[in-house]
């Protein structure tokens, strides 16, 4: 079918960025907002906005009913939900092909096999991808038995959810069962699904993740990604294509996720997630998170490739518009993150009203953002401000680019973490592509400070 108008139940720069994408297509759009994000950019640039309830994503963004009726009523024929909040709901997916509504994304019923990290690994087994050992648990008896085959230390992990919630490491047998009533409380609460597994823990881990597309046709992968750096399994830095990697990795990798979207049928855009033991070189699959990712744009800055509107494309039952053989990667992208967190007092949240927000417009950057003087940042969703984005020839230009973008970028209002992405950029190890998931929150503490020009 042909999509003619898009309900985005979202905000900050994804929803601006999908609105965006719906102008470059000639659709029109209508953005969901909590009532906090009324005079956003997103809802200010959309066709319409309308308010889905509160500002507390539980009585608003979150509200998978509320969502299709106000998409219905606004006469709108697709969802895109974005990433976050409602992206990978197989509930909402559901409720919207009942409703006659096109999801952006696979069907509900590709959502709940990726969504479920134990079924996930299983299918990706049986495709013939590594997988660390693990297993699922029922009990605190079962996870001592696992643990004790498997060997400390050991992570325990939400089964049925992502983005860095419900995971506990286990460094022994002693904490083991405290930390087991924690990562199910935080499950249930995260995903209303309190079912956990234990996976075997790789201490010196990068985290490589593939992009696939796909239509009714064919699957495609447009590269890898590195997100290594990360604080609580939550990504910081992300950049591509992964550095310090052989070829012949990079070419199973990329092999690797076309092979496991093709044996779950996937349709419209994912990302292949890889746990890649930095010592041995092997890598084994993680999870596949069916949305756009937060870090798209290192691809699309590579590829040229616009994501969202290839999103909509197969969305509305139209072809990629690219084959495998025409994706070509030039040069080298790094993205960073700037949040309003306070990194000198423990990541503080630094919610408020900025006063002033300037980043330098440089060759070779990218800039998604949905701030500007005037913006209130509500306490209530992630602390995103803005994505900055450097593309340059090679890995060094690009994280020049971005080096000194960070340096020129001023926000007054609200605390950021401009300064720990700077000490992270200026860092030997990760100038030297040495990074590891675990390497910033082991460094954090002796980050140098970032050497000003």
């Amino acid at each position: 079918m042909t999509i003619t108008r898009v309900f985005v139940p979202n905000r900050g720069e994804i929803a601006l960025r999908i609105v965006r994408a719906c102008r470059k297509l000639g659709v029109e759009s209508v953005v969901g907002t909590s009532d906090v994000d009324r005079d956003g950019v997103a809802a200010l640039s959309a066709d319409r906005a309308v308010c889905l309830g509160p500002g507390p994503a539980a009585d608003s963004y979150l509200r998978d009913d509320v969502v299709v009726q106000a998409a219905l009523g606004t006469g709108c024929d697709a969802i895109h939900p974005g990433y976050g909040f409602l992206s990978e709901s197989p509930q909402l997916a559901r409720r919207a092909r009942e409703h006659g509504l096109v999801f952006v994304g696979p069907s509900p019923e590709v959502i709940e096999l990726a969504g479920d990290k134990v079924r996930a690994r299983r299918e990706a087994a049986r495709a013939g991808l590594a997988v660390l050992a693990g297993q699922e648990v029922q009990s605190a008896a079962d996870a001592h038995e696992v643990a004790e085959r498997i060997g400390y230390p050991i992570l325990v992990k939400a089964a049925g959810g992502g983005g860095g919630r419900g995971i506990k490491l286990a460094q022994s047998s002693t904490r083991l069962e405290e930390l087991l009533a924690l990562a199910g409380r935080e499950a249930s609460a995260a995903f209303g699904d309190d079912r956990l597994y234990l996976e075997r823990f790789i201490a010196a881990a990068r985290h490589v993740e593939v992009q696939v597309a796909a239509d009714e046709h064919d699957v495609i992968e447009l590269g890898e990604r590195d997100c290594s750096v990360q604080r609580r399994y939550q990504k910081v830095i992300e950049e591509a294509p992964a550095p310090s990697l052989p070829e012949s990795a990079r070419d199973a990798l990329r092999t690797a996720a076309v092979t496991f979207a093709r044996a779950i049928s996937y349709r419209n855009l994912g990302t292949v997630e890889f746990v890649l033991d930095a010592d041995s070189g092997r890598f084994s699959f993680l999870e596949m998170n069916c949305r756009i990712q937060v870090e798209h744009p290192v691809t699309e800055a590579l590829t040229g490739c616009d994501l969202v509107c290839e999103q909509l494309r197969i969305a509305g039952g139209g072809s990629l518009s690219l084959s495998q053989s025409q994706v070509a990667c030039e040069g080298h992208a790094v993205e960073c993150r700037l949040t309003a967190e306070d990194a000198e007092r423990g990541f503080r949240p630094s919610p408020g009203t900025i006063s002033r927000f300037s980043i330098p417009l440089l060759p070779g950057l990218r800039i998604d953002t949905h701030c500007a003087a005037g913006t209130r940042v509500p306490p209530f969703y992630d602390s995103l401000l803005a994505k900055l984005i450097g593309h340059g020839a090679d890995r060094a230009q690009a994280i020049g680019i971005l080096r000194e973008a960070l340096e020129r970028t001023e926000v007054v209002g609200v605390a950021t973490n401009r300064e720990l992405l700077l000490r992270v950029l200026d860092h030997p190890d990760f100038a030297a592509g040495a990074v590891t998931t675990g390497w910033l929150e082991e460094t954090l503490g002796a980050l140098p400070q970032a050497v000003r020009q």
